[in-house]
């Protein structure tokens, strides 16, 4: 009989590559790892991992088994959880995966509401961007996966303030650029939050912070500037943006740290595009925020698996999310 946690520790000596890293992830011991190896080959009638060199590699069996051990585990995940619920028991376990801007604005608020409707819920917390985080939620690493991906979008939009949204071929020149991720969450569930709006920092002694200066920039006007670049995906998101206006930004600085970008440009050294929310998530200072035009949005969401979607306490954890994101 397979165990769940023999497939546990299968996926983690998968990940690791050895037993000893494998103990050391799961917090037990090298022996005790080794002995579940030997008890799970022996459930399944066939080796499972052989060594080569220092390593552990699996066997075409052992790539099989941990293939589907992401979908079994999720699956006993929310099995144990609808079964506690029907218990009657007041408790349950959340883990929660946040990119940086969402972990210090919105999550806060959601889970000390959580904690207040339901102090016996368990929610564990770790950051992670997408789509590193829509993976760990696909592999059965996590239960809630907050994640974003920008708009597609062209010049001119609804609201008569940017670009709206495009379904179809883009022509060149435009502001219709997809994220790469526009398919990625076919799959899940899917819980909209917000649309955060991209906005321009420049020093403020810059020439367009000074007294009198329209609060609205356009892209184009910062060209000739050095730039300070955020996060990976918000990274290429900014060179198609600057591309779409005619011009390869300058990228002097790149960092993940929002509060280092607000630095450097605080420090006169370039100028930078953030989301609204990871200004929010910081203390802006020695800087002047401007409204990009024509505007740039991403889509914030909340993601879980299907099968997960009707966990009780996952449930719970989506709609206070959905509320701390609601405007106040």
């Amino acid at each position: 009989m397979i165990e769940a946690r023999h497939l546990r520790v299968l996926r983690a000596v998968a990940a690791t590559g050895s037993f000893s890293a494998a103990g050391r992830e799961l917090g037990c011991t090298q022996p005790a790892v080794s002995q579940q190896m030997k008890a799970l080959e022996a459930s399944v009638g066939t080796p499972l991992l052989i060594r080569s060199g220092r390593e552990m590699r699996l066997t075409q069996a052992g790539e099989a088994l941990v293939r589907h051990a992401a979908g079994i585990l999720s699956g006993l995940t929310a099995a144990e959880e609808e079964v506690a619920a029907i218990a009657g028991l007041r408790a349950g376990r959340v883990r929660l995966v946040s990119f940086p801007s969402g972990s210090s604005t919105l999550v806060p608020t959601a889970l000390a509401a959580l904690r207040a409707a339901h102090p016996g819920t368990r929610v564990s917390l770790e950051e992670a961007e997408p789509p590193q985080s829509v993976r760990l939620l696909r592999e059965g690493d996590c239960d809630i996966a907050l994640a974003f991906r920008y708009e597609r979008a062209t010049p001119g939009g609804a609201d008569g303030q940017g670009p709206g949204p495009v379904r179809g071929p883009v022509r060149p020149g435009g502001l219709g650029l997809a994220d790469p991720g526009d398919d990625e969450w076919d799959d899940l569930v899917v819980r909209p939050l917000l649309k955060d709006r991209l906005v321009a920092l420049v020093p403020e002694r810059h020439r367009l912070a000074r007294t009198g200066s329209p609060d609205t920039v356009a892209i184009g006007d910062l060209a000739a500037e050095p730039w300070i670049a955020g996060c990976p995906r918000c990274r290429g998101r900014l060179v198609q943006v600057c591309e779409s206006a005619g011009f390869t930004p300058r990228i002097d600085f790149a960092t993940d740290d929002y509060p280092a970008v607000v630095g450097l440009v605080g420090a006169g050294l370039g100028v930078a595009v953030l989301p609204q929310l990871a200004i929010d998530s910081v203390r802006p200072r020695g800087v002047r925020a401007l409204t990009l035009e024509p505007a740039v949005r991403r889509e914030i969401v909340a993601l879980t698996l299907p099968d997960l979607a009707n966990v009780p306490a996952v449930a719970a954890t989506l709609e206070q999310l959905g509320r701390a994101a609601a405007p106040s």
